[in-house]
């Protein structure tokens, strides 16, 4: 049976650096996936806000929330709880990049 091909979504930092990534794992922003539902997403989405170095962080995030949320197991998964506390022990400015990009695009 033949895998039908993921629909790709790129997205553009502020330095620059493109990012091509599955749709589900853009959707995982509000603002992007409005962008999306109003047919704003044809070329590539600028974050005029978001550096290459954040984007690649935040991509990473959004990748490992939609496969948790593809599991079939609906309960809290201990494993993904422990990897977001991991994640988030940065030095003090990428977290504020990080939760800058929280407000901005997934608020």
């Amino acid at each position: 049976m033949a895998r039908i091909p993921k629909k790709k979504i790129t997205l553009k930092s502020s330095d620059g650096e493109s990012f091509e990534v599955d749709e589900a794992v853009a959707l995982q922003s509000q603002t992007i996936k409005h962008m999306v539902e109003d047919g704003c997403a044809d070329n590539a989405i600028p974050l005029p806000n978001v550096t290459g170095n954040i984007l690649a962080k935040v991509i990473k995030y959004c990748k490992k929330h939609v496969k948790s949320s593809a599991s079939e197991n609906n309960t809290i998964d201990k494993a993904l709880v422990a990897w977001d506390a991991y994640f988030v022990k940065v030095d003090q400015a990428t977290l504020f990049h990080l939760i800058l990009v929280t407000f901005l695009f997934f608020m």
